[in-house]
This record gives C-alpha cells, sequence and structure tokens, in this order.
C-alpha cells in the first residue's frame, strides 16, 4: 500500500496505530517487494509472517504462491487481513507470536520466516524462532538497527557480545541494508535494519557443548572491561593452557576472542568425549539367523560391513501430557548422523536377551530408569539395517543427562506433530525410527 492509501485504510477500519504493540506500517512498496524478492519463495514454501499489519509484505508473498500463516495480534487488523486476502493460501492467526509453538512448523517440509517484527518484542521473537534446532530454514527480518549490528557483529567490535555469539554458534547472520524510518507510518524514533540468518551446516563449527558454551559466554560478557582469565578463573583454573590451545591473548577480553575461539576455550574445559569402546568397530553383537535365533557372534564393523541379520531395541518414552521423547543423534554418530530418532536405541550385544539391552540403552543414552512394555516386534529387513527390532514403551518426564557422544540434544514432542513431521520430512529421521513409529501407530500401542 501507498502512504496515502495506508492512511485511508486504517481510517475506514477505524485503527489509530498502538505504540505498545510496536505498530509501524511500512509504505514503500519497492522495499517491501525487495524484501520478499530475497526470500527466492516457491509454491512450495510455508511462510510466517509476524506482524504482518496492514498486509505490506503480504501481497507479495502471496503472489509468490508460497502459503502464509500470519500471526497478527491486533484483533482488527487479524480481520481487515482475511477480508483483504480470501485465499486459501493464507491462514491469519490471531494470537501473541510469543505464545505460538514453533514446533508445529515440523509438520511443514520448507519453512522461511518473513517480518517487520515489532520493535518491543523483537529480540524474544527472534530468540523463541531460532531456537535450535529449529524447523526453519531462512530468516528475513526488519529489526531496529542497533539489535541488527549486534547479531551481525564481528568480534572487536562494540556491538559485539553474548547475544552475538548466542546466535552465531547455529546461525549466520547477515546484515543487509539500512532502513530510513521514513518509510514507516508512523515514522519510529530510529532506523531500522535488515538482516537475513540461515542456519549453519553441522561442518560449519567443530563438535563442542553447547550449555558449556553458553555458560562461559554469558559470564565472559558480564564484565566488558575486564579481562577474561579474571571473569572466568573458577570454570576456567589453568587460564595460560587454555589460552594457548585457543591461540588468543591470555589478557583478552571477551569481545576479543572469535565463535571459534569460544568454543575452543569450551572444549577445554569440557573436551569433547572420546567414543564409548564398547560402541567401537570391535564391539560384539549378536548374530542371529531369519527366525531370530543366536548363531553366534560377530564384531560391529563385520555386522554392519556384511549386513548380518542381528538385534537391537528402540524405546518410546512418553511423559504426562502424552508427548514422545526424541532424540536428535551425534554428528559423531557412524550411521545416520544428525537426524532424530527413538528416545533411546541401541544394539543387542553378544551374550544380552533384548530386556536387558533395553534397561542398559535407556541408563546409558539418558541416564534414568523407566518401567519397559514390549509393544511389538519388527522383523529384520533393509529399513531396520538387518535388525530384529523390539520396541518397548514407557513413561518418563526427565530431566534427562544425555550421553553427549550419542545424542546431540533432544525434546517432546506431540505425537500427532511428529507423524505430521515424518510425512514432510522423513529425511530428518533414521529410517529404523520411521518403521517403529509406523509400527507403533499402526496398533502396536
Amino acid at each position: 500500500m501507498k502512504l496515502s492509501e495506508i492512511q485511508a485504510t486504517l481510517r475506514e477500519i477505524r485503527v489509530a496505530p498502538v505504540k505498545t504493540l510496536g505498530q509501524n506500517f511500512l509504505h514503500d512498496r519497492n522495499l517491501a517487494q525487495w524484501i520478499v524478492d530475497r526470500a527466492q519463495l516457491q509454491p512450495e514454501d510455508y511462510v510466517v509472517e509476524i506482524g504482518p499489519g496492514l498486509g505490506a509484505l503480504t501481497e507479495f508473498v502471496l503472489a509468490s504462491g508460497a502459503r502464509v500463516l500470519a500471526i497478527e495480534k491486533d484483533a482488527r487488523l487479524a480481520a481487515f487481513l482475511r477480508q483483504r486476502f480470501e485465499t486459501d493460501r493464507l491462514e491469519v492467526l490471531h494470537a501473541d507470536a510469543l505464545e505460538f509453538d514453533v514446533r508445529a512448523l515440523w509438520a511443514e517440509h520448507q519453512v522461511k520466516f518473513i517480518g517487520n517484527l515489532p520493535y518491543n518484542i523483537s529480540s524474544q521473537v527472534l530468540l523463541q524462532f531460532t531456537k535450535y534446532p529449529s524447523p526453519i530454514h531462512l530468516w528475513l527480518c526488519m529489526l531496529q538497527k542497533e539489535m541488527a549490528r549486534r547479531l551481525s557483529a564481528a568480534p572487536r567490535t562494540g556491538d559485539y557480545g553474548a547475544l552475538t555469539l548466542l546466535v552465531q554458534m547455529h546461525y549466520r547472520v547477515e546484515y543487509l541494508r539500512t532502513v530510513p524510518a521514513s518509510v514507516f507510518l508512523p515514522q519510529p524514533e530510529i532506523d531500522s535494519a535488515f538482516v537475513k540468518i540461515t542456519p549453519r551446516s553441522t561442518s560449519d563449527l567443530p563438535d563442542y557443548d553447547p550449555e558449556v558454551f553458553t555458560r562461559l559466554v554469558r559470564r565472559g560478557f558480564t564484565q566488558r572491561r575486564k579481562q577474561l582469565q579474571k571473569l572466568l578463573r573458577e570454570e576456567v583454573p589453568d587460564w595460560a593452557s587454555a589460552s594457548a590451545a585457543g591461540e588468543f591473548d591470555p589478557k583478552a577480553r571477551a569481545e576479543e576472542l572469535s565463535l571459534l575461539q569460544w568454543i575452543a576455550l569450551s572444549n577445554f574445559t569440557s573436551p569433547t568425549p572420546a567414543p564409548d569402546p564398547k560402541s567401537g568397530p570391535e564391539e560384539r553383537f549378536a548374530v542371529v539367523d531369519e527366525n531370530d535365533q543366536v548363531v553366534g557372534a560377530a564384531p560391529r564393523a563385520t555386522v554392519h560391513g556384511n549386513n548380518l541379520l542381528h538385534r537391537a531395541i528402540h524405546i518410546l518414552l512418553f511423559n504426562q501430557k502424552g508427548e514422545l521423547f526424541l532424540q536428535k543423534r551425534s554428528r559423531l554418530k557412524d550411521r545416520h548422523p544428525c537426524v532424530w530418532d527413538s528416545s533411546a536405541a541401541g544394539h543387542v550385544d553378544s551374550g544380552e536377551d533384548y530386556d536387558d539391552a533395553a534397561r542398559r540403552e535407556l541408563q546409558e543414552e539418558l541416564g534414568v530408569n523407566a518401567q519397559l512394555a514390549r509393544i511389538v516386534k519388527l522383523p529384520a529387513s533393509e529399513r531396520t539395517g538387518q535388525e530384529f527390532i523390539w520396541l518397548y514403551k514407557g513413561r518418563h518426564d526427565g530431566p534427562f543427562q544425555l550421553a553427549r557422544s550419542e545424542i546431540e540434544l533432544g525434546d517432546f514432542f506431540p505425537t500427532g506433530l511428529v507423524t505430521e513431521w515424518l510425512r514432510a520430512r522423513p529425511d530428518d529421521f533414521a529410517p529404523g525410527f520411521a518403521e517403529c513409529w509406523a509400527a507403533f501407530c499402526k496398533g502396536g500401542s
């Protein structure tokens, strides 16, 4: 909409911009088109737009053929959008974006995020929708200029801080352009800026413990002018060795360390765990025949290398809400790294039965014990990796102590969402889990 059209529309629907909602309406159509062009939208894309207002961006997003979920807190504007854009490709959700369950987006194949975020909640919204792991592939955001500079900052600059690192540990942030206040009605008191955020590849950075990294970064930036060795002496008593390992000045302050140096510091504090020798190529599995009768034992490498029939267990843990706990496999795994899997799973070792293996894997991977019940047995197949699988079900609300060498992270998800997620993004999951979930949903429960 042009400026005159926005003014007329606001009068017609009797809406005055509400400052507490951060309502500033974009009236530069060329800029709106430029923003949407950066998303390179396709008809198969699903776009989440926060604070659509009068639809300045929505208009161009819909023109691309993409489907849109527009989240608008103001009921009057939500009603206007539904009337203005009468298409089944647009869903207008009258809601507070901060209360939206981002997990629901896993059920969409390709999600992109576009928004002229309200200044008063921009950092909260961005942190919520970029919480790792996120189902979103691309973020294009209009933010207050100061926030954009902080997100995209480089070391040794005044804008570089804890927020910079906590976002850049998982994402690449590109500052695209400054946007003057004059393109909005009413004009905000400060300029805006446009940023592009994309997920990092798993090969971008070394393996590290995100919890340790986050703790060190937050503490390191509590007093920017102080030397890190004074702020982190409790966490890192051998500072001379730590600075040598990270290749930074022992007298460095927080803003002088790059992302890679912060990772090196966290790895010095909490080294990447060595793989469990029991899980190495010489780990011995029970080898079975086509009737699942034990016929011998062989090392892991031999079993997998020769596609020998063997045994495994999968465990599905549910919380009180009925949600399923899924684990995201570590990048260190030799098979199916970085995909989602059952709550716990593993092979049946030589001399071990299924029930013993289930109890052991639950303790080793999640650090808990729970009552487990056998649900269904899956035959060995290519999809299961030539494994006969007994599927178990249990209940536990956490917290869990995840085995870092096995699991990157985990979370609970509604069961209906898991089914839709598998349909939309089958490559997100280990094939063994897909087989187990299909069996469970078919009636194994």
